[in-house]
């Protein structure tokens, strides 16, 4: 779902989303049927899917790269499928970052593909036969598609931003929310809080994307309750120093842009003007002209999310050159112990292991 979601799905339930509560359980239904009864394609590799009960982002490309890191240092050859959100093609294709634009395979594959060969396609079975038959993959990491079911998966794990919660806990159109929680929590097989205070009783979101509250129903508790495994990580910039002091026009084609601000600001740095975009978004030049014309009347330095300057590096010439004068702040997920990266794969390469037996 690229683009901006609606501002009510995250505030206190409300008029709007007790109107298209109708529409919301047949989604909810259909979204059901598919995580139950949905036709999965089964491949004889390992299939690790970082997925989010929520649309939007919530932190699931930087969980795919610290566990490519971790299948890597436990001498895995790993490999990455992804759908490439806001591709202008459907089809199977190898990214190739030196070669491929955003529009060709989307931003997050160009980010996955530093770590690992990625593959994009609309089907993501396609993108994992293509990705076997092409490269020496032995273990797979899907990031999204959990909703989906294209693909057979060992291991689930949801990655849920303590920032968001779940927001007002309707299912679309109504809230965030991709499937019943309770469907969604019968499906995964661990669930990795991602922010600062991550704890048992976070990400239970009364609607405010800064603020959270206990409810017997929250994911946290519903994943306790039925067994799940709860880990904790959080993002951390992977430089801490170039920022501080500085005055930012800092901007963001991303899901949150408020994570990216308050990331800013925790490192010093003064977020004079904020501009934010959709997420996945493909800046016109005259965006990228208002941009620079403004940070140089503020005597501003532009600031920037990786994702969002991996988008500018492979657009227009104006995005290119434009890129080259933004800072960007690049993050990396730290989880809560040092070798649960290397776990949790270890235990999706144990699931895969059961299904061969069975089979």
């Amino acid at each position: 779902m690229a683009g901006r979601a609606p501002s009510f799905w995250w505030q206190p339930r409300s008029t709007r989303s007790r109107l298209l509560e109708p529409l919301a359980m047949a989604y909810g239904a259909a979204a059901r049927r598919n995580l139950l009864h949905g036709e999965r394609a089964a491949f004889d590799v390992p299939v690790l899917c970082i997925g989010n009960f929520t649309a939007g982002g919530g932190g699931k490309t930087p969980t795919a790269l610290a566990l490519g890191l971790a299948a890597l240092a436990l001498g895995r050859r790993p490999g990455y499928v992804s759908r490439g959100h806001g591709r202008r093609r459907g089809d199977p294709a190898i990214v190739e970052p030196d070669r491929h634009t955003v529009r060709e395979v989307g931003d997050e594959p160009l980010l996955l593909a530093r770590v690992a060969p990625t593959a994009v396609a609309a089907n993501r079975a396609a993108a994992l036969r293509l990705l076997l038959d092409q490269r020496d993959v032995d273990f797979v990491i899907m990031d999204d598609g959990f909703q989906s079911q294209r693909l057979l998966i060992d291991y689930a794990l949801i990655a849920l931003d303590t920032r968001r919660g779940i927001g007002n806990g309707h299912v679309i159109p109504a809230g965030p929310l991709r499937a019943p929680l309770i469907d969604q929590v019968r499906a995964a097989d661990a669930l990795l809080v991602i922010g600062a205070g991550a704890g048992p009783d976070a990400g239970q979101g009364d609607g405010r994307i800064d603020g959270h509250i206990e409810e017997p129903g929250g994911p946290v508790r519903m994943m306790a309750r039925a067994g799940r495994a709860i880990h904790a990580a959080r993002l951390v910039p992977k430089s801490r120093q170039i920022l501080f002091g500085e005055r930012l026009l800092a901007f963001a084609g991303i899901a949150d842009p408020n994570k990216f601000y308050a990331s800013l600001e925790e490192l010093g740095a003064e977020v004079a003007v904020r501009r934010d975009f959709p997420d996945h978004h493909v800046f016109s030049d005259d965006e990228i002209y208002d941009l620079t014309e403004t940070a140089a009347k503020e005597t501003l330095i532009l600031a920037t999310t990786a994702k969002d300057a991996v988008r500018l590096a492979t657009g227009s010439e104006a995005a290119r050159e434009f890129a080259r004068n933004c800072a960007v702040l690049d993050v990396a997920l730290e989880f809560a112990s040092p070798f649960l990266g290397q776990r949790i794969v270890m235990e999706t390469l144990a699931a895969f292991e059961r299904r061969r037996w069975r089979r």
